[in-house]
């Protein structure tokens, strides 16, 4: 913080009086390190904003209570880094006034700054030099009750998620968000029954149980009971907002542009499409008040970014979503193209909702990949090759990010998230898939694995170990075990997969049951949990090759 004040003469400071008695104030620049004087208040004021305690440079004005919280409203909406305040050319008046103006500087990250002139009084009261308190002190022309404000910005048009064919898969809508906050109502109990009564027309899952449910694990803090795209504000015969405790925040979410449409896929994809958001953001400073509009007074806006292209199929993606909801468990289907690893599409029914399954979670694997092990074993012998080396370049014992399909997670939030590295026989549904890729790519003569992906030219990151060469002594006995299966083993029931090759196999009676299909250029991937899943699977892959 600076003072910078002219020191005026001392004969320029005395009194002067004229003959037809006009009296003149005289003026007396002031600076120094005297804190008595009104330069000294307009410092500790300016000290305490450069603190951002609010209440501290209110106690330097003639309004304590009405400054604190004007000033309080800004600090926290500003939400700089750092404030700089400099007082500049503090006069005081032999009628016990003062004047002085402030240099203030707002600081964000990324080399980010706003900086304003404003000009205010003091008063020399009864317990000293206090600053005239007036909104312009922040901001010249700043209104009673008005702030200013830092806000993001985003540009437009916001990015669209694409589908392998190049159509809107998923779009920036704008939906609404029904809270329920339990401090503002006086029975949380009939205001969740209320609620669920409202919400039924448009979303009947969303029951008094599931609403109290939340409830119970936010520990007293409002929760989100559903979010409603417009159109469907528009189904309910009564309004949300008439039920005590409840309000509706407007917002802004991906959504599906088929509303059909559903996948775990969607917080990966979400996770990367905010990311470019993130990226492409700019800011603005605002003044803000009562029945005015919002006023730019600063701020920088890049172009939009680049739309998100995906390798999704919609359509398979709708027959595996069909396909998901055969079994009355957790059951979750992923589709790979048998060439390249691209995601075609992944879904699960609400079950597996519930539980939380996605492509990067680990799960026993118990005998489905017996065929895969004992060749590893077998050629690991005969080459005097590790065993890792070998699950390594099959896809098994490497962890793979993915970009758009890596869900974000409290330790490792956005694609940062990767795989746990699969041992004691665990697997995810990703390494599964990048197996199956890897048989697959062998049985057309391409002797190399390759990683999943889902977002066209975002890199899947590998670690842990390498893909690589595969060993067509490894991998044909593979592909015949599975041909067998397919064809006189567990999965030999199954109808309309001509040319189908499979690994089947429960962890026991509990599951979990997986199903690893190769048929028509596609990889199919299935995992069920609960008695019988092995089973399910099945039941899940047959619907699958029914209606694809």
């Amino acid at each position: 913080m600076k003072i910078w004040a002219k020191r005026a003469p001392k004969m320029a400071c005395a009194a002067a009086t004229c003959s037809v008695a006009v009296v003149v104030l005289s003026a007396c620049g002031i600076g120094g390190d005297d804190d008595s004087g009104a330069a000294g208040a307009a410092r500790h004021f300016a000290a305490a904003m450069e603190r951002q305690d609010a209440g501290g440079a209110a106690g330097f004005t003639t309004a304590p209570g009405q400054a604190g919280e004007a000033l309080t409203q800004t600090l926290q909406a500003m939400n700089a880094e750092h404030v700089d305040v400099d007082v500049v050319k503090p006069v005081e008046y032999s009628d016990g006034t003062a004047s002085f103006s402030l240099k203030t500087t707002w600081r964000w990250a990324k080399d980010r700054s706003f900086e304003t002139t404003s000009s205010g009084t003091a008063r020399h009261l009864s317990t000293g030099w206090k600053l005239t308190w007036e909104p312009s002190i922040i901001y010249p022309g700043l209104p009673y009750g008005g702030q200013l404000r830092e806000i993001r910005t985003d540009a437009t048009p916001a990015p669209t998620v694409r589908s392998k064919s190049g159509k809107t898969f998923m779009y920036l809508q704008p939906v609404n968000e029904i809270i329920l906050d339990p401090n503002r109502t006086k029975d949380v109990n009939q205001s969740a029954r209320a609620l669920a009564r409202t919400l039924a027309p448009i979303a009947p899952l969303v029951t008094t149980q599931v609403i109290s449910q939340k409830l119970a694990e936010s520990q007293g803090k409002p929760i989100k009971a559903v979010t409603l795209r417009d159109p469907d504000m528009e189904v309910m015969t009564s309004n949300p907002d008439t039920v005590p405790g409840v309000s509706v925040r407007k917002a802004g979410m991906l959504v599906m542009a088929d509303r059909r449409l559903s996948s775990p896929l969607e917080p990966g994809i979400t996770n990367y499409w905010q990311a470019i958001r993130d990226a492409t953001a700019g800011w603005q400073v605002q003044m803000v008040g009562p029945g005015i509009k919002p006023r730019k007074l600063a701020g920088e806006q890049g172009p939009p970014g680049p739309s998100v292209d995906t390798t999704i199929d919609q359509n398979l993606q709708l027959t595996l979503g069909d396909a998901a909801v055969e079994v009355g468990q957790p059951a979750t289907i992923m589709a790979l193209d048998a060439g390249s690893g691209a995601i075609l599409g992944m879904a699960q029914n609400s079950y597996a909702v519930e539980r939380g399954i996605n492509a990067n979670s680990t799960h026993p694997v118990g005998s489905t990949l017996n065929p895969v092990l004992g060749e590893v074993d077998r050629t690991a012998t005969a080459t005097q090759q590790s065993t890792d080396a070998i699950m390594d370049r099959l896809g098994l014992g490497v962890q793979f990010t993915v970009p758009g399909a890596s869900a974000p997670t409290a330790d490792q939030p956005g694609v940062t998230t990767v795989d746990f590295r699969p041992g004691d026989l665990n697997a995810s549904m990703m390494n599964m898939g990048a197996l199956g890729v890897a048989l697959a790519r062998s049985s057309m003569g391409q002797m190399s694995s390759v990683p999943p992906f889902v977002i066209k030219g975002a890199p899947t990151s590998v670690v842990g170990g390498k893909l690589g060469e595969l060993d067509a002594a490894t991998t044909a006995p593979i592909l015949q075990a599975m041909a067998v299966t397919a064809k006189t083993g567990d999965a030999s029931d199954l109808t309309g997969a001509p040319g189908l090759r499979a690994l089947v196999g429960t962890n026991g009676p509990q599951g979990p049951g997986w199903f690893l299909g190769l048929q028509g250029g596609k990889v199919i991937v299935i995992y069920c949990e609960g008695d019988k899943s092995g089973t399910a699977a099945l039941q899940v892959a047959q619907k699958y090759f029914r209606i694809k």
